[in-house]
């Protein structure tokens, strides 16, 4: 087999490895898709108990929250926040002493996560009959997302209201206090039943500003 002179011999490699490049790209670039980015998430379903109280009512939180960064305008904020978020929560207490069961269900407007840990808010939107006059409250909850331990949740829960969130500093009773966007206490109950999962994301940076719009 004759050979080919060495400078025709390097142009052909160089053709022959652009040539594959290219088609590697021409390959590649149908199929190529830009990864979403990761949106912070809570969903689940649990029973748990209080530590510091202890009786035979059934208390459970279902959650479905997702991270909707900068959804939300506000007054003098008009992109919104990095923790604004969708989804709801529906809370179950059944009381043992009065044989019956209260629900509330509300709508999420905040979500901030760490690794296994996430606070949520969400406003009240409806109370069965005979429950807290709470329609319009915001309500903060607390998730440690403990894993699975051979079918045993090492879950937890938090929430801001049955006396963990007062107002003290008055000589009058203690009493309720507002919560803010995102705020609620440690997750300082137990899970006994069910869990959580909690997706982790960075809060993200605000959006590029928008172009003067001229009319």
């Amino acid at each position: 087999m004759a050979s080919l002179p060495r400078g025709r011999t390097v142009a052909v490699l160089a053709a022959l490895a652009t040539g594959l490049t290219l088609s590697g790209s021409a390959v590649a670039s149908p199929g190529h898709r830009e990864e979403k980015p990761i949106r912070a998430s809570v969903v689940g379903s649990a029973e748990f108990v209080l530590p510091y109280y202890k009786d035979d009512d059934i208390r459970s939180f279902t959650i479905d929250a997702q991270g909707a960064p900068y959804s939300r305008p506000l007054p003098t904020i008009p992109t919104g926040l990095p923790t604004d978020a969708r989804g709801t929560i529906e809370i179950s207490h059944y009381s043992a002493e009065r044989h019956i069961t209260y629900t509330s269900k509300g709508r999420v407007d905040c979500l901030v996560t760490g690794p296994r840990t996430a606070t949520l808010t969400a406003v009240i939107t409806e109370v069965s009959p005979g429950g807290p006059p709470t329609v319009g409250h915001r309500v903060g909850l607390s998730v440690y997302d403990g894993g699975k331990d051979e079918g045993r949740s090492a879950d937890r829960v938090g929430f801001s209201w049955n006396g963990v969130n007062l107002l003290t500093d008055s000589v009058t009773r203690p009493e309720e206090a507002p919560v803010g966007t995102c705020m609620a206490p440690a997750p300082y109950a137990p899970v006994t039943k069910g869990g959580y999962t909690v997706t982790h994301a960075e809060l993200p940076p605000p959006p590029p500003s928008q172009p003067e719009q001229h009319l």
